[in-house]
């Protein structure tokens, strides 16, 4: 298939290699020109024959700007996939917005950090069925090799929706093995705590790929020394628990997860050294803070 791609940021920059190797003709736009295989977004739209598919990877801050100028540029029939991290209650929005010029739209949750040129990545889509079979050569080359990785939520902002339960789920999952972490670190009588982690990588109700990720930052840094006790949080752990309110449903691991992170922005928390430490691993995040600033 022929894409555009908007947006090479860490993520970007590699679905744009991994769906070349897959034989796909992508033309990746981004500000950074030197990037960027085009010049402009017009340009790029230019470029694609119709009906066009082009894929939005942006940070939460410029999506609207974007598909309000895709909605200008584009032709009726051609499809726009938004595969950041878009709030969900946005993207009924944006599907209203481009359908007013007959411009088809799915919400695609892309969870694989700077991991996925490599294992692939896992993507949760929200949207009508028949958008999602156009698009089908497009997952089928992003998502993992196996038999899992792909699923088509549900309608129109699923797909946004389940990308931030995963988050929230991930913020928990994060600082139980961080909170496990430091209290084995406490313990005078464990010598060798990143040992402890590294057996549990097999045969344990626990081990998981985070539990990977977390040994391989003890392995670079067996004390997290040189990492600071600060995790910022992306957006999508707050957008989980004010979900929960609204539905009534009880998330207290992924709240208190949530909260562990603000007291991290206060405060040098050991345990947020290892979440820290995982969120570098999987995702390229900064782990020290620079003059003071975060």
């Amino acid at each position: 298939m022929e894409l555009g791609l908007v947006g090479l940021g860490k993520m970007g920059n590699n679905m744009r290699e991994r769906l070349r190797r897959a034989g796909h003709t992508v033309i990746g736009y981004d500000r950074n020109p030197e990037v960027s295989d085009t010049g402009s977004l017009a340009d790029l739209v230019q470029r694609l024959a119709a009906p066009r598919l082009v894929w939005v990877m942006l940070p939460i801050q410029v999506v609207d700007q974007v598909i309000g100028e895709l909605a200008e540029l584009l032709s009726e029939g051609d499809l726009v996939i938004d595969g950041g991290n878009t709030k969900w209650t946005a993207d009924a929005r944006h599907a209203e917005q481009l359908s007013g010029k007959g411009i088809h739209f799915l919400d695609c949750g892309v969870s694989g950090g700077v991991w996925g040129l490599q294992n692939g990545y896992a993507l949760m889509v929200g949207g009508a069925e028949a958008d999602v079979a156009r698009a089908q050569p497009v997952f089928d080359a992003l998502k993992p090799s196996g038999d899992f990785g792909f699923v088509h939520a549900g309608e129109v902002g699923a797909g946004h929706f389940a990308k931030m339960v995963h988050n929230g789920i991930e913020y928990g999952l994060m600082q139980a093995y961080a909170e496990g972490w430091e209290l084995l670190e406490a313990a005078g009588s464990v010598t060798n705590v990143p040992a402890v982690f590294n057996s549990w990588r097999e045969g344990t109700v626990i081990r998981s790929w985070l539990l990977d990720l977390m040994v391989r930052a003890l392995d670079d840094d067996p004390h997290l020394e040189r990492i600071e006790g600060y995790a910022a949080d992306s957006g999508e752990g707050r957008w989980t628990v004010n979900a929960a309110v609204d539905l009534g449903v009880p998330v207290p691991t992924m709240a208190a997860a949530l909260f562990a992170r603000f007291t991290s922005q206060q405060d040098d928390s050991p345990s947020m050294k290892m979440v820290a430490a995982m969120r570098n691993q999987f995702g390229g995040h900064p782990v020290k803070a620079e003059d003071g600033k975060h």
